[in-house]
């Protein structure tokens, strides 16, 4: 049976995007059949992070009725599947947003666990993907203006039936004003299954088109995500041995400054 997953956000900028595709990306390195599917057609941004501008076929020619969701399907790092909703605004304009539906509809008989990134907001396309996904992952940051519109997408998702896996709490660990685990758990009334901290690795993995988990799989943030990974299919998270050494040595330089 198909595991499906929103990943949703109340605003847009918190990082959302970011951890679908890595999140994604470190499941299918654990062995499992993943689909990530950029259901923001309006404003995507899940194939520049992994470099996969100007496809032939995409999501928007989907649903314009022009071939079925494999033909905009491509095949990403450790065998993840993508599909990218397509940047281009007369794709756009010829896209049927009621489609989506039966979009996601099919690619649940077609993998075992399918990702949707989910449009900021409560748009049409952002109630569709909280409607169909059986589980919701709040993506918010550790701050109080973020915490408003992410309990507004949780108490939707589940009045549509989502059942709310948790809260993932990115770009944390940046200012001291940051909400702890402990209030962002009492607001959202959710419980916080990762915090990510800020890393300057992101922003160079997605100049580079390449997930982080692959780019820098041993960033303070990648091993975050793939400790994610690993929790919500019920394994245990073992770090590679080069994550093992890279721990070590930040340890040790801590203690000696780096001498």
């Amino acid at each position: 049976m198909t595991l499906s997953i929103t990943v949703a956000s109340g605003k847009g900028g918190v990082g959302k995007t970011t951890i679908s595709a890595n999140l994604g990306v470190a499941l299918a390195e654990l062995g499992k059949d993943v689909t990530i599917l950029d259901a923001d057609i309006e404003m995507a941004n899940l194939e520049l992070l992994f470099g996969l501008e100007g496809m032939k076929t995409t999501l928007h020619h989907v649903l314009a009725g022009q071939g079925p969701p494999s033909d905009a399907m491509y095949e990403g790092p450790a065998g993840v599947k993508i599909i990218p909703a397509g940047v281009s605004l007369e794709g756009l304009r010829d896209a049927d947003p009621d489609m989506l539906e039966n979009v996601l509809e099919e690619l649940m008989d077609q993998t075992e666990i399918l990702i949707l990134d989910s449009p900021a907001g409560l748009g049409k396309s952002a109630v569709t993907s909280l409607a169909l996904g059986q589980e919701l992952l709040l993506i918010a940051n550790p701050e109080i203006s973020s915490m408003s519109d992410a309990l507004k997408t949780k108490i939707v998702a589940k009045k549509l039936g989502a059942h709310v896996m948790g809260v993932v709490l990115n770009r944390a660990g940046t200012d001291a004003t940051d909400l702890t685990i402990e209030e962002v758990q009492t607001i959202l009334e959710a419980t916080v299954v990762a915090t990510v901290p800020e890393d300057s690795e992101v922003r160079k993995a997605s100049a580079a088109g390449v997930p982080l988990v692959i780019k820098s799989p041993n960033s303070p943030a990648a091993v975050a995500i793939k400790k994610l990974a690993a929790d919500l299919i019920g394994e245990k998270y073992v770090p590679h041995e080069s994550e093992k050494t890279s721990f070590v040595k930040r340890f040790i330089g801590g203690l000696f400054g780096g001498r």
